[in-house]
């Protein structure tokens, strides 16, 4: 697809919708708050707050400029950078192509939840996972989600983002104004804004803050740089992702602003992880005024949350394989549901009557584990490297409007600081065995130590290698 035929936003507010959209995911409504709950509460604000703006916002600038700039794929603009980083490109499609996988079916799980409380038949997790109920919705996401991508940037993606968008934030302010009412609205104010700053001598509380804001602001994915190639050539980037970044820690706020509430008037733990919205709450639910209510309209916001950020992670890879192929979109997307309805299956059925797992472990928790951890944090580090070593200065600043701030601040950061602080957030992980509990998609399951995260990442990462060695030399 050339930059003359690609597809452009509407306006530069849907633009930001958009972006929002893909940025705003199950990390913010569901474990922003259990990740703050399990690192001392509002002292995690504080790391968290300095690693979104000093470090996330910097390279989401880098990622959308890149994006406008080479007006193409992932692919494409790793290619452009260098002819043999193409398969850099490819990587990245793979790891979210993959994620998304998983990322359905807990997608699924929430288009379930709402209706079961819509329907006043909610049963427990333990009776909806001991069924085969979870793949039937993972179906069901797939579907919905390649059928938004199919549409088209503007009869899809832009629809669903300009609907979904706006109303995650007045649902998640009505239900805030409602737990104002709650007994536990003034300890769970306090719990979020009364900060420990003893636990900011934990370098852990740090390690979980930097992989809470890179996962939540859905930078060094591919996401943004493939957003950025619809985006018009006037509109100014840095302050667009100020936006986008700004709106994302909002949600993330007015997220803890209902769950903890909730969490402290029923004593309820805040650090339950994966049960927190799927467990813990449904049980508040059932026991407060009007919970049915509640119930319905949490998990309404849950899966607007989720399928806004699903439709970007496909769109990512569609692109890719559009422009590789020179299919039209809708056949591309067709193949692509169709590979991934193959492919989410898998961990959907971890989660369900067939137990599905590897040496005891869940397959979506392995998934998660392996290429959702460490995976994408790579993916930043490479996107960071390759789009500032290799690529002369001016190429950012003909984008950013040759700012001071911009060249000056945001660039360097970019080269230097930012990769080398992901570096160290591996390596600490690695030495000294932190786990990474925001670094997932999933919240609060951790089987797997270090060294065998890193073992199966290296193994995808060989698979994906062998195979595009063998479809490349097969096109030859």
């Amino acid at each position: 697809m050339s930059a003359e035929t690609k597809e452009r936003w509407s306006s530069h507010a849907v633009f930001i919708l958009a972006a929002i959209g893909a940025a705003v995911g199950i990390g913010n409504i569901w474990r922003f708050p259990a990740m703050l709950g399990e690192n001392g509460g509002g002292a995690y604000l504080v790391p968290y707050l300095i690693a979104v703006f000093a470090f996330g916002l910097p390279l989401m600038i880098l990622e959308i400029t890149m994006g406008r700039h080479f007006r193409g794929t992932v692919v494409s603009a790793f290619r452009a950078v260098r002819p043999g980083f193409r398969i850099i490109g490819w990587l990245v499609c793979a790891t979210i192509f993959l994620i998304l996988s998983y990322y359905l079916v807990i997608t699924g799980w929430t288009i379930a939840y709402t209706l079961f409380f819509a329907t006043g038949s909610a049963g427990t997790f333990a009776t909806f996972t001991g069924s085969y109920l979870p793949v039937i919705f993972a179906v069901i996401a797939v579907l919905l989600t390649g059928l938004v991508v199919a549409a088209g940037v503007k009869n899809g993606i832009e629809r669903v983002s300009v609907t979904m968008v706006p109303l995650i934030v007045i649902i998640l302010g009505v239900m805030v104004l409602y737990c104002t009412t709650l007994p536990g609205f003034g300890k769970g104010i306090g719990f979020l804004f009364t900060p420990d700053f003893s636990v900011l001598l934990h370098a852990d509380v740090w390690v979980a803050a930097f992989g809470q804001a890179f996962f939540s602001l859905s930078v060094g994915e591919g996401i943004l740089l493939t957003y950025g190639a619809y985006l018009a050539k006037e509109e100014d980037i840095p302050r667009s992702s100020l936006i986008i970044t700004g709106a994302d820690v909002s949600v993330s706020l007015l997220a803890a602003l209902v769950i903890f509430p909730v969490v402290f008037s029923f004593g309820l733990s805040p650090s339950a992880g994966t049960e927190l919205a799927f467990a813990t709450l449904p049980l508040a639910f059932s026991l407060m005024p009007a919970g049915q209510v509640v119930a319905v309209a949490f998990f309404v916001v849950l899966f607007f949350a989720a399928f806004t950020s699903a439709i970007s992670m496909l769109e990512v890879s569609v692109s890719s394989v559009q422009e590789a192929t020179a299919w039209t979109r809708k056949r591309t997307t067709a193949v692509l549901t169709g590979v991934l309805l193959v492919v989410s299956i898998i961990p959907a059925l971890s989660f369900s009557a067939a137990r599905l797992s590897l040496g005891g472990i869940p397959v979506l928790d392995l998934m998660d584990e392996t290429i959702g951890t460490i995976g994408l944090l790579l993916s930043a580090v490479i996107m960071a490297i390759a789009f500032t070593w290799f690529l002369p200065r001016e190429v950012f600043e003909s984008e950013t409007k040759q700012s001071f701030l911009m060249s000056r601040v945001v660039f360097p950061l970019c080269k230097y600081l930012i990769p080398a602080a992901l570096l160290v957030t591996i390596g600490v992980h690695l030495v000294s065995g932190f786990e990474f509990p925001d670094a997932t998609y999933i919240a609060g399951a951790h089987y797997l130590n270090a060294w065998l995260q890193t073992g199966g990442l290296a193994t995808f990462i060989a698979g994906i290698l062998i195979i595009y060695l063998i479809i490349d030399k097969i096109r030859r």
